[in-house]
Parts: structure tokens; C-alpha cells; sequence
């Protein structure tokens, strides 16, 4: 093979599209669903639109995953907004706020807004 068989043209291996930027802890995507608003940008099976949720008992944590041995994100203080996108075994799988972070939070520890 001589040295020009050897070359790609560039084009080839160009990106397109803006790169994404996006906080991962912040992001509420998993590879069955994500918040409606990223729909467009990620694409998973399903887009849910979020239901308002409080903090409504003390003690109240947010976790990598659904269990109470997972790894601790932070506390949630009581009153605090946690927009819920999937509820699994008792489980709230959502984000704090509208642009908080992303984890779980035991159903118990929540009420609807």
C-alpha cells in the first residue's frame, strides 16, 4: 500500500453537531426514559413528563439507586421539590427541582403536590 491509499480524507472522520456539555448528574436520561424536555436530544424509549412531588418527612436522601444500601447523593430537605419520572418498588426515580440533581428517593418520604 503506498502512502496516499494510506490517507483518509478528512471528511471522513469530521464531527458534526454540537457536543454535549451536559452535567450527568444533572441530567435526568436513563436508557428506558428521560424528561420530555430532552426529548429531540437523547433518544430512549420513552419521554415522561414529570409529576411535582415534596419532601414531606425528615431524613429524607437522595440515592444513586433505588436502595437503602445505594450510595448517598445529598439531603433533601422537607419541602423540597422532586419532580418524579418513574416510580419502581416503592422508589421515586426522578430530579430535584428543574435542574437538580438526578437520583431516587424512597416513595415515603414524598407527597404529591
Amino acid at each position: 500500500m503506498d502512502e496516499k491509499q494510506a490517507q483518509v480524507p478528512l471528511s471522513e472522520l469530521s464531527l458534526s453537531g454540537p457536543s454535549d456539555r451536559s452535567d450527568r448528574a444533572r441530567l435526568p436520561v436513563r436508557g428506558d426514559l428521560a424528561h420530555v424536555r430532552l426529548a429531540g436530544r437523547y433518544f430512549v424509549p420513552h419521554y415522561v413528563l414529570p409529576l411535582s412531588h415534596r419532601v414531606s418527612a425528615p431524613g429524607a436522601m437522595l440515592l444513586a439507586a433505588g436502595s437503602d444500601s445505594a450510595a448517598v447523593l445529598g439531603a433533601l430537605e422537607d419541602g423540597t421539590v422532586f419532580e418524579v419520572l418513574d416510580i419502581t418498588g416503592g422508589w421515586a426515580w426522578g430530579q430535584v427541582g428543574a435542574d437538580g440533581l438526578v437520583g431516587y428517593c424512597a416513595m415515603t418520604m414524598l407527597a404529591p403536590v
